[in-house]
C-alpha cells in the first residue's frame, strides 16, 4: 500500500537560517546560479525526506544525473589526499603485495557497503537513510558519528592541501622557496583560512560546487593522466641521460635520477648535506625490492613507527567517499538509478587507478625515496605543476564535499558554525596520518550502520523492503558488517572502542531525552526486528508445557474510568511479576452502528496513559451492549498464543465518588495533557449487583482466577506514605462459610502467592507479610480430627515449605464474631468488618478470601451485599479467589 502523507514528518522542515543576512547571500548566489537546488528545496517548505505517495511530480530542482551528481563527487572524495600525497607512504612501508591486499580489503568493504546503499536507495529511501531505517535512537547516534566522520575527513583533506602548499611554496618549496612560512601554527592558520573559504561557499550555496564537480574531476583526471604518462616518459629521459654521459651501468644497473628529500623530513635530513634518493625508472630489481613490507618511521608524525594498522588507516581514509553521491540525492533526477550506477562505476574507476599507480610507484622508486618524500611525484615529474594542481584541487574539493555532505546529513545538528568550529579542533591534531586513523574508524562505523540497517531489514522480512538492486542479499550485508568491525579494531582498538562506546551513550541519551523517539513517524528497524523475534518465540511458547513451578500472574484489569483508576492500574503493575498485563475497557454501544469504530480513536489515548503511568501493559478495547458481554470478549480474546490472562481483576461496585487523579494537583499521576474530553469521568456505574455477580461467575467459568479491588483511591505509593505502614495482611478464611481447611485450599495459597509477589517489589519490600489466623474458636466450631498438630503449626510448616517469609498473627475476638454466623448474617458481616478494621491501622494492603458467587441469580444480590459490608471503610483491599494451583514446594 502506498503510504499517505498523514503522520509523516515531511511537514517538519528543519531550521536552515543562514549565518548572514539572506539578502546578501541571494545577491552573491545569483552571481553563480539562477537557482540553488539545495536552498530552494528547503526554503520553499519542501521535504527533505519523501515517502511514496507524498509527491506527484518530479521537483524542478532535481537536475543532476549519474555522472555529475554521483560519479564525479564520489571520485573526487575517494581520491582526496591519497592519490598524490600518500601512495609513496603506503607502498614504501607496506610493500606492493600488502598494499594490493589492503586495497582489496578496503574495496571489498566498500563494495558490500555500496550494495547496502544501493539497496536502500532503490527501495525509495535515500535521504537520511540511516536514521530513517534504524530509527531515532540508533540512527541518530550513528548519524551523529557519521557527521563527526565528515568533520575529521574534512580536516584530513584540508591538512593534505596545506601540506601540499607548504611543500610547494614553503621554505624548501619545489616552485617558490620561502613564499609562505612554515611551522605548526602557520599550518594551522592556513587550514583555518581554507576552512573559512569552505564555510563561505556553503553559505553562498552548495549548488555552485555541485555544478563544478565535473570540471574539477576532469582537471584532477587530467593531472593523473599526465602523471601516468610521465612515469613512462621518465624512462626515456633517464635512458637518454645515461647514453649522453656514457655512464651505462652503475653496479650493473642504470643510474636513474636523484630526487631531493624535503627539509621537513628531520629524520634523515641535516643542515650540512642535503640528502637525495634515487628514482630508477621502470626496473625489475626496484619492483622486487618493493614487494614485501619494510616498515619505517613517519617523518610527519614525529618519527612514529609505521605498522600495518597505521598504513591501512591512511589507505582507507582516502577511499571513504562512497556516500558522496547519496548525500547529493536531493539534486538527482533519479536517485534510485543514479546512486547505484554512479557509485559502483566510481568505485571501479578509483580502484583501477590506485592499483595502477601503486604498481608504477613500486616499479620506479626506491624504498628510501618513497618512505622519506611523500610528495615524490613532483620531484620526479618533468611537469611538476600538474602534480601540484591535481593535489591541491583533489584535497580541497574533497574537503568541501565533506563539509556539504556533513551539513546535509545532520541538518538539525550540523549547522555550518558547529561544523566549522569542530573541524578546527580536529586540525589541532596536526599530522595527516594520525587524523587518517580516526577518520577511517568513524567512517567504518557509519558503514557498519548502513550494513546493519540493510541486514536488519532483510532478516526482519519487511514486505516493503524490496530493493530493485538485484545484487544485494543478506550475506553481502553481513560480510560488509563483519569486515567493518574487524578492520575498525585492526586500525585502532582504542579509537574503535571509544567510537562504539560513544555511539552507545548517544543511543541511551536519545532514548531517554530526545522527544523524536516518540514523535518520529518514519518507523524503526528495531520494531520490525522485535516483531519478528516475538512472533517466533510466541510460536515456541506452548501452553501445553505450562508448569506450576514457573507460574506467574498474567493479569487482565477491567477499567471503567481511567481517571479514577490510576492507583489501581499502578498497583496491578507491581502485582504482575513480569507476566502479561492487559488493560481492558468496554465501550457500551451497538457494534453495527454506522461510522468508524470508537476504539480506533481511543486506543492512542490509552497508549499515552500507559506511557504516563509507566506501566508495562497492553490495551484491549471492545464494543458491546453490556459490560458483561464486553468482559466475555476480553477474557476470550485478550493475549496471544500461550500468553493469555489467567487472572481477571475487577474494580469493586460501590457508590464511592470517583476522584480525578489526572487533574488533581495533589495527585502524583497529574497530567494536564489528558483533558476531560479524552477520558470522561464517570460518576455512576451502569452495573447492577446482579450483573456484577454474573460477571464474577463468568470469570470462574472460564477457569480464571478472580480478584476484586476496593478502596484503592486510598493507596499512596510515595515512599514516605509506604514507610508509615508496616504490614501486608492476608486473611485466609472464607468468612461466608468458614472451614478448617480454608487456609490450605487453592484460594488461600493463591492469595498468599499474590501477597508474596507484592512483598518482593522494592517499594513494598520493607513491609512485613502478615497471615491473620482466626484459631481461638476452632475447637468448638469445627470438627477437628485427632491430630495433635495445631492449625497454626500446620500453617507455619506450609509457609516454610513454600519459602514465604511471613509471620502468623492470631486475631483476638473471633470467638464472639463466629457465634452469630448462620443465625444473624447482618450482624455477623458487620462484626467481620469491624474485626478486620481493628487490625488495619498499620496495614498498606489487605488480601481477603473471596467466596465463590452463588450459582443462581436469586442469591446474587445478597452475596454482593455481604462482600460490600466485609470491605467497607477498609484500606486498599483485594478479594481473591483462585481456581488453579500456583505454588510449588520445589523448583
Amino acid at each position: 500500500m502506498i503510504a499517505s502523507e498523514t503522520g509523516s514528518t515531511n511537514a517538519d522542515v528543519p531550521d536552515k537560517t543562514p549565518l548572514v543576512p539572506q539578502g546578501i547571500l541571494r545577491r552573491i548566489s545569483n552571481i553563480f546560479s539562477r537557482d540553488d537546488p539545495i536552498n530552494s528545496l528547503s526554503n520553499d517548505g519542501g521535504p527533505s525526506y519523501f515517502e511514496f505517495g507524498t509527491f506527484s511530480e518530479e521537483s524542478s530542482t532535481r537536475t543532476l544525473g549519474s555522472f555529475a551528481g554521483v560519479f564525479a563527487p564520489v571520485c573526487l572524495s575517494m581520491f582526496s589526499a591519497l592519490i598524490f600525497l600518500r601512495i609513496g607512504y603506503i607502498v614504501g612501508n607496506a610493500g606492493l603485495l600488502v598494499t594490493l591486499g589492503q586495497f582489496v580489503i578496503a574495496y571489498g568493504i566498500l563494495i558490500f557497503t555500496v550494495m547496502s546503499v544501493c539497496a536502500i536507495s532503490t527501495n525509495g529511501a535515500v535521504e537520511v537513510m540511516i536514521s530513517r531505517t534504524l530509527g531515532p535512537e540508533f540512527g541518530g547516534s550513528i548519524g551523529t558519528l557519521f557527521f563527526f566522520a565528515n568533520i575529521v575527513s574534512s580536516a584530513l583533506c584540508i591538512s593534505g592541501c596545506v601540506e601540499g602548499l607548504v611543500e610547494n611554496f614553503g621554505p624548501s618549496g619545489y616552485f617558490a622557496t620561502g613564499l609562505i612560512p612554515d611551522g605548526r601554527w602557520w599550518q594551522f592558520l592556513y587550514c583555518t583560512c581554507l576552512n573559512v573559504l569552505n564555510l563561505i561557499i556553503c553559505l553562498i550555496g552548495a549548488s555552485m560546487f555541485a555544478k563544478t564537480t565535473v570540471f574539477i574531476l576532469v582537471l584532477v583526471c587530467g593531472c593523473l593522466g599526465i602523471t601516468f604518462g610521465l612515469f613512462i616518459l621518465e624512462e626515456f629521459i633517464i635512458e637518454a641521460r645515461r647514453r649522453a654521459t656514457l655512464n651505462l651501468e652503475l653496479n650493473g644497473i642504470g643510474n636513474g635520477m636523484e630526487v631531493s628529500i624535503p627539509d621537513s623530513n628531520m629524520l634523515i635530513q641535516n643542515l650540512t648535506y642535503h640528502v637525495k634518493e634515487n628514482y630508477t625508472g621502470l626496473r625489475g630489481y626496484t619492483l622486487e625490492s618493493n614487494l614485501w613490507p619494510q616498515y619505517g618511521r613517519d617523518y610527519t608524525a614525529k618519527g612514529a613507527t609505521v605498522t600495518f594498522s597505521t598504513v591501512f588507516g591512511v589507505l582507507f581514509s582516502g577511499v571513504t567517499g562512497i556516500m558522496a553521491g547519496a548525500n547529493m540525492s536531493g539534486e538527482l533526477k533519479n536517485p534510485g538509478k543514479s546512486i547505484p550506477r554512479g557509485t559502483l562505476s566510481a568505485v571501479a574507476f578509483t580502484f583501477v587507478t590506485y592499483i595502477a599507480i601503486s604498481l608504477l610507484t613500486a616499479a620506479t622508486c626506491t624504498k628510501e625515496l618513497i618512505q622519506n618524500d611523500y610528495l615524490f611525484m613532483i620531484g620526479i615529474s618533468v611537469l611538476p605543476p600538474s602534480v601540484a594542481i591535481g593535489l591541491l584541487t583533489a584535497t580541497w574539493s574533497a574537503a568541501l564535499s565533506n563539509v556539504i555532505g556533513g551539513s546535509r546529513v545532520l541538518e538539525a545538528l550540523a549547522k555550518d558554525r558547529i561544523f566549522w568550529a569542530s573541524s578546527r579542533l580536529v586540525l589541532l591534531i596536526g599530522s595527516l596520518n594520525v587524523i587518517a586513523q580516526l577518520n577511517s574508524v568513524l567512517f567504518l562505523l557509519s558503514y557498519l550502520a548502513t550494513n546493519l540497517a540493510c541486514l536488519g531489514l532483510e532478516l526482519a522480512g519487511a514486505p516493503n523492503f524490496r530493493p530493485s538492486f538485484m545484487y544485494f542479499t543478506w550475506y553481502t550485508a553481513l560480510i560488509g558488517l563483519l569486515g567493518t568491525i574487524i578492520m575498525m579494531f585492526v586500525i585502532s582498538p582504542i579509537y574503535a572502542s571509544c567510537s562504539i562506546l560513544l555511539c552507545l551513550l548517544l543511543v541511551m541519551f536519545l532514548h531517554l531525552f530526545s522527544p523524536s523517539t516518540k514523535e518520529a513517524q518514519w518507523g524503526s528497524i528495531s520494531q520490525a526486528l522485535i516483531f519478528h523475534q516475538v512472533r517466533k518465540y510466541l510460536l515456541l511458547l506452548d501452553s501445553r508445557k505450562d508448569h506450576v513451578k514457573f507460574w506467574r500472574p498474567q493479569m487482565l484489569l477491567l477499567v471503567n474510568s481511567p481517571r479514577s483508576a490510576c492507583p489501581l492500574i499502578d498497583f496491578i503493575n507491581d502485582l504482575k511479576k513480569g507476566g502479561l498485563y492487559v488493560l481492558g475497557h468496554v465501550i457500551i454501544g451497538e457494534t453495527s452502528s454506522d461510522g468508524p469504530d470508537p476504539t480506533l480513536n481511543q486506543n492512542k489515548h490509552w497508549l499515552n496513559l500507559i506511557d504516563h503511568l509507566k506501566v508495562k501493559a497492553f490495551v484491549e478495547l471492545t464494543v458491546a451492549k453490556t459490560v458483561r458481554e464486553g468482559l466475555q470478549h476480553l477474557m476470550r480474546l485478550s493475549g496471544m498464543g500461550a500468553m493469555k490472562p489467567n487472572t481477571v481483576v475487577l474494580g469493586f461496585l460501590d457508590d464511592q465518588e470517583p476522584q480525578d487523579f489526572l487533574q488533581s494537583n495533589e495527585s502524583v499521576y497529574q497530567n494536564q495533557d489528558f483533558n476531560e474530553d479524552i477520558f470522561p469521568l464517570r460518576s455512576q456505574s451502569t452495573l447492577e449487583p446482579l450483573e456484577y455477580a454474573q460477571m464474577m461467575r463468568d470469570v470462574l467459568r472460564l477457569n480464571k482466577n478472580l480478584c476484586l479491588c476496593r478502596n484503592f483511591f486510598k493507596l499512596k505509593k510515595e515512599l514516605k506514605s509506604v514507610r508509615r505502614k508496616q504490614y501486608i495482611d492476608v486473611w485466609p478464611l472464607n468468612f461466608l462459610n468458614p472451614g478448617e481447611q480454608d487456609a490450605f485450599d487453592t484460594t488461600s495459597l493463591f492469595m498468599m502467592q499474590l501477597a508474596c509477589i507484592v512483598n518482593m517489589v522494592p517499594l513494598w519490600s520493607k513491609l512485613k507479610l502478615r497471615i491473620c489466623i482466626c484459631d481461638e474458636a476452632r475447637t468448638s466450631y469445627f470438627s477437628l480430627n485427632s491430630s495433635t498438630q495445631s492449625h497454626a503449626d500446620k500453617l507455619c510448616d506450609l509457609l516454610k515449605r513454600l519459602r514465604i517469609d511471613a509471620e502468623l498473627f492470631p486475631v483476638t475476638g473471633w470467638r464472639n464474631v463466629i457465634e452469630s454466623h448462620g443465625s444473624d448474617m447482618e450482624r455477623y458481616t458487620k462484626s467481620v468488618n469491624t474485626l478486620i478494621l481493628q487490625q488495619t491501622e498499620e496495614t498498606a494492603v489487605t488480601f481477603i478470601y473471596l467466596p465463590p458467587p452463588p450459582p443462581n441469580d436469586t442469591d446474587a444480590t445478597r452475596y454482593y451485599n455481604y462482600l460490600e459490608i466485609f470491605s467497607r471503610n477498609l484500606p486498599p483491599t483485594i478479594f481473591v479467589h483462585g481456581v488453579s494451583t500456583v505454588t510449588s514446594t520445589t523448583l
